[in-house]
């Protein structure tokens, strides 16, 4: 961990919430409601947070599988997303949210006219802004958290980091 935590105190409470009140609380939100209020479909969400976390190295976000209804996407398909341009796995909105999430991350300037063509034939305007939006957030949340080093100790109420759980899978 790169920042010092006071004894006793929760690490990601205290970054997120205590050391920087103005803006570590907003951004949380910011966070949380990109969960909670999405209306894209759980493969096309979960394969552009899944390409954004890999690319981020973010140990939490790698492990962390998003849930709705009692439903997640099957164990391999992170191995779906590393691969989303030669998978049989995916339709093509889920594709274009792997791809979509991974040119965002590496490459935005070279968002192309044939991409957005692409990307409009299967995607209305809120959904590309609200994708962009989810983008961002795990874009700048998960780099922060890695970069902090508090990827190994990030955690949701009731739930244990990635890094105390024996099945984790740590960060390439």
């Amino acid at each position: 961990m790169r920042i010092d935590i006071p004894a006793g105190k929760d690490a990601i409470e205290y970054v997120w919430g205590e050391m920087i009140p103005g803006i570590g609380p907003a951004a949380a939100r910011f966070s949380l409601a990109v969960y909670a209020h999405t209306t894209l479909g759980l493969r096309e969400f979960e394969a552009a947070r899944l390409r954004v976390a890999q690319i981020n190295g973010c140990a939490f976000c790698l492990d962390w599988r998003t849930e709705r209804d009692g439903e997640k996407v099957e164990d391999d398909f992170a191995d779906a997303v590393t691969n989303w341009r030669t998978t049989t796995a995916f339709d093509e909105r889920t594709r274009l949210a792997a791809e979509y999430a991974e040119r965002y991350a590496l490459d935005p300037h070279g968002l192309d006219e044939e991409f957005w063509a692409r990307m409009t034939a299967s995607y209305g305007q809120a959904e590309i802004v609200e994708l962009s939006m989810c983008l961002g957030s795990w874009l700048a949340f998960g780099r922060l958290n890695h970069v902090l080093g508090l990827d190994t100790v990030c955690r949701l109420p009731g739930g244990a980091s990635p890094a105390h759980r024996p099945e984790a899978r740590q960060a390439p």
